[in-house]
Parts: structure tokens; C-alpha cells; sequence
């Protein structure tokens, strides 16, 4: 089989990161205002607890499943027996975890629909083989795939969903387009695979490697889906559900953007690992924590700034309480993002998972023992505070582990004047606030007004780091000016 192209695969997963960024930002402020904020809250709470039920039925047959078909990418009999046999594991799981689920969510209850719905999207995960695909470097076949299954489903919500009342419909679209996604790979496969004898297929040697891949999934999973969970059932509010989902929808879809260096540094950090360069490993991590500094800054203060005018414009009357939720929770884009640069581009590359692991899990212990506490104390802000305050744990750890080679000194220094830049941009947006009047109009301007403070202050304290990335962009022009 072929090497497929690098590039290639680039191109088709950066479409799809874009389209995903795109999507939510598309159909929330049309949702927002047609479902209402206790359907909104309903959305999110139930497909926070399909979402355990999906982490323990697909175990870490994902992972797994890329890294042993990535081995045999050439050996079509191999590929056979440890497809059926994995696939055999995760059906194994998933029957036990659909009738489960049944058992306890779909039989009574006040959402008992929507989680008979639900059970449609247990059965869309456990028919997805897109790791069979990715482990033979076939992206374009699943990113094409989630490409029209997301612009199916965008349509649809608009097309079906109407008032208050078509809540159900709403959940059906969804669970519907990821089951025809997953069912439509199964048309390739023919191609790729030889008949096989089930008998003797050997499912016990992947058992043990599948969990220990496992192991750190539940912690990460589990630790991002932990909080409207809890929020339902500490406040009993669907309400508190959707404000506090709202909040987070806006900033995850911000944290993309912080978090895409990370993609592209992992494999030189690891590459200049492998070689022992541990001073390369040294700048590109430096190099890394400005990038978030550069980033993360402006959007924090930026969040700040013109909360109070994003929310009525983009999700409509009746989403106030969004406002303090969307401020505060703007600062795990700083926690998140320097945690990448320490776990993920360091960490993970340099073979240290285990301490990532276990860096996460204590982020996530910790986040439920706050959530008992800082929920009953102050309501859906107390959930805030505890993944802030979460991250910034997880962040402590990873750096006791990786002061070798990028320590709290260097992450402090490099703040400085991205912090100082933030803060002339965040008085100067205030200041406009109290000139120009309340809209869209008023919003574009500030924005626009904001982020060339923000770059004009930056070149004012001639950071060096700022002026190498425009050095850079302008060589580049200055390039294809040539080859044109």
C-alpha cells in the first residue's frame, strides 16, 4: 500500500477543524433562541451522560485500533484478523454498555425520549471504524464523511427545528447523521479486507494494551464532560445547564485557536528529542508558551472587554447570565493552553505519559471535589472556578516535571508584555464602549480597534517574538511574489 501524502492529510484535517469551529459558532445563536434555555439545558445534560456511556463502550479501541492497523499497513490477511478482533472487543463492550444505559435512563424519567434517542448514537459508535481507515492513512475518506455529515445535520436543524417543541427533533438529527456517517464507511471496507474465519480470531492479546490506552482517556474525558453533569444534579436547573454550556460553546470554539501551535510543534519536539537536542526542545517550548502569551491575551481581555455585547447580539434575550460565566471561563484559555505546551508537546512526545496521566487524573479529582463544594457555595460561577482552578493544578504538576527544560520562570517572563499589551487594549476597548453606542457595529469596531492596540503595543516594546513572526509572513509574501 502506498504512503499517502502528508500534505495531503494536512489540508483534509485543517478543513475539518475549521468546519467544526464553524458549525456550532453557525447553528447556537438560531438554537439559542428557537429551543429556549431549559431545552438548551436538557441538549446539554443528557449528551453529558451518553458520553461516559460512549468513553466505556469504545474503551480504547480508537487509539488502539490506528496504531495496530498503522503497523500492518501492508499485510491485508493481518489486517483482517485484528480488525474483526478488535471490532469483536468493542461489541463485546458496547452491548454491555447500551442495554445499561437502557436499563437505567430510558425505561422512566423526564428525559426518558431523549435518552431513547441517545441509544441511536450508542450504536453509531460502536459501528464507527474510522480508526481503520485512519491507521491505513485514508483521511480524506473519514474527514469527506464528517464533512457531510456536519452540513447535512446544519441544514436539518434549520430545515425541522422550529419552535420549543422539536426538541426531539433536534437530538434525532444529530444521532441520525453520525449513524449514516459511521454506516457509510462500511461500503470501503470490501476493498481493504480478505475473508476471514471467526473462529479463530485472538481477542485476549489486545484486552490488556487497550486498557492501559484507556486508562488516560477516562480522566480526560470524564474531566471534560464532569461539569454540566454535576451542574444538573447539584442545582436541579436545566437552566444553569444551558448558561454555563452557552459560556463554554463560545470559549472552546476560542481555545481551537490557542491550541493549534500545538499540532504543529509535537513533531519537532519529539524528533529533536529522539536526537537528544534538548536545547531545541528548550526553544521550540519557549517558542510555544509566546505563542499562547500572543494569542490567549488578547482573548481574555478581549472576552472581558465586550462580554456584556456578545451575548444579546449572538444567543438573543434571556442569556445574561452568560456574560459572567463567558468572562471567567475566558481564563482556561490561558491554563489550557500553556498545559498543551507542557503536557502534550513535552510530555507526551518525550515518552512521559504516565506523568501526564497522572497530572490529568489530579486535575480531575480535584474538579469534582470542588464542584461538591464551590456549586453549592456560588451556583453554576463555582463550576467555573473549579476548572480554572483544575487546569492550573494540571499545569503545576506537568511544570514540576518538566523543569528541566521549561520551568515557571520562563513562562512568567515571557507574560510580561503581552500582559502589559492586554491591558492597554482591554482599557482602550472599555473607553470606546463609553463613546460609541451598543451593536453589531459598535462590537466590529472595537474588535478591530482592539487587536491593533494590542499589535501596536507589542512593536512599541519591540517584542522580539512578535516581530520575528511578521518578519516571517512578510518573507513569505515577499516569495510568492517572486514565483508568481
Amino acid at each position: 500500500m502506498a504512503k499517502k501524502s502528508v500534505a495531503k492529510n494536512y489540508i483534509f484535517n485543517l478543513l475539518y477543524q475549521l468546519l467544526t469551529i464553524v458549525t456550532p459558532l453557525i447553528t447556537t445563536p438560531y438554537v439559542a433562541r428557537v429551543l429556549g434555555v431549559e431545552n438548551n439545558g436538557i441538549y446539554g445534560y443528557t449528551w453529558s451522560i451518553v458520553t461516559y456511556f460512549v468513553l466505556f463502550g469504545s474503551l480504547g479501541t480508537a487509539l488502539y485500533g490506528q496504531r495496530e492497523i498503522a503497523y500492518i499497513q501492508n499485510d491485508r490477511k493481518k489486517q483482517t484478523n485484528v480488525f474483526w478482533e478488535i471490532l469483536s472487543i468493542k461489541t463485546i463492550a458496547y452491548l454491555i454498555v447500551i442495554i445499561a444505559f437502557y436499563l437505567m435512563f430510558c425505561l422512566n424519567g423526564d428525559y426518558s425520549l431523549f435518552y431513547k434517542i441517545l441509544v441511536i448514537e450508542l450504536v453509531a459508535n460502536l459501528i464507527d471504524i474510522s480508526w481503520f481507515f485512519q491507521g491505513n492513512e485514508e483521511f480524506d475518506k473519514t474527514v469527506i464523511r464528517n464533512m457531510i455529515v456536519k452540513i447535512t445535520g446544519l441544514v436539518c436543524v434549520f430545515l425541522f427545528v422550529k419552535n420549543e417543541n422539536d426538541l426531539w427533533k433536534y437530538f434525532l438529527i444529530y444521532v441520525l447523521s453520525d449513524l449514516l456517517g459511521n454506516l457509510s464507511l462500511w461500503i470501503y471496507v470490501p476493498r481493504y479486507l480478505e475473508k476471514s474465519n471467526k473462529k479463530k480470531l485472538h481477542l485476549k492479546k489486545h484486552v490488556k494494551p487497550i486498557i492501559l490506552l484507556f486508562l488516560p482517556q477516562i480522566s480526560v474525558q470524564i474531566y471534560a464532560v464532569l461539569d454540566k453533569t454535576m451542574l444538573g444534579q447539584l442545582t436541579k436547573s436545566m437552566s444553569e445547564v444551558a448558561y454555563y454550556d452557552q459560556a463554554q460553546k463560545i470559549i472552546k470554539a476560542l481555545l481551537l485557536v490557542v491550541s493549534a501551535m500545538s499540532t504543529v510543534m509535537c513533531s519537532r519536539v519529539a524528533n529533536s528529542y529522539a536526537k537528544n537536542k534538548i536545547n531545541d526542545v528548550k526553544k521550540y517550548l519557549k517558542q510555544s508558551v509566546s505563542m499562547v502569551w500572543l494569542i490567549a491575551t488578547p482573548l481574555v481581555f478581549g472576552v472581558f472587554a465586550v462580554a456584556s455585547e456578545i451575548v444579546p447580539i449572538y444567543f438573543g434575550n434571556g442569556y445574561d447570565a452568560v456574560i459572567p460565566l463567558m468572562c471567567a471561563t475566558s481564563l482556561i484559555l490561558i491554563g489550557i493552553g500553556l498545559n498543551n505546551v507542557t503536557g502534550i508537546q513535552y510530555l507526551i512526545q518525550a515518552g512521559k505519559q504516565n506523568i501526564f496521566t497522572l497530572s490529568v487524573t489530579v486535575g480531575a479529582v480535584i474538579n469534582v471535589i470542588l464542584n461538591l463544594v464551590l456549586i453549592k457555595l456560588f451556583g453554576t460561577i463555582g463550576a467555573v472556578y473549579s476548572s480554572i482552578i483544575s487546569e492550573f493544578v494540571i499545569l503545576a504538576i506537568q511544570l514540576f516535571y518538566t523543569k528541566e527544560v521549561i520551568t515557571i520562570k520562563d513562562i512568567i517572563y515571557s507574560s510580561i508584555k503581552y500582559l502589559v499589551s492586554g491591558i492597554v487594549m482591554f482599557i482602550v476597548v472599555i473607553l470606546l464602549g463609553k463613546i460609541l453606542t451598543p451593536g453589531l457595529i459598535s462590537l466590529c469596531i472595537k474588535i478591530i480597534i482592539g487587536a491593533l492596540i494590542y499589535c501596536s503595543s507589542l512593536l512599541v516594546m519591540k517584542d522580539k517574538f512578535t516581530i520575528d513572526i511578521i518578519n516571517q509572513i512578510l518573507q513569505t509574501l515577499k516569495l510568492k511574489k517572486k514565483e508568481v
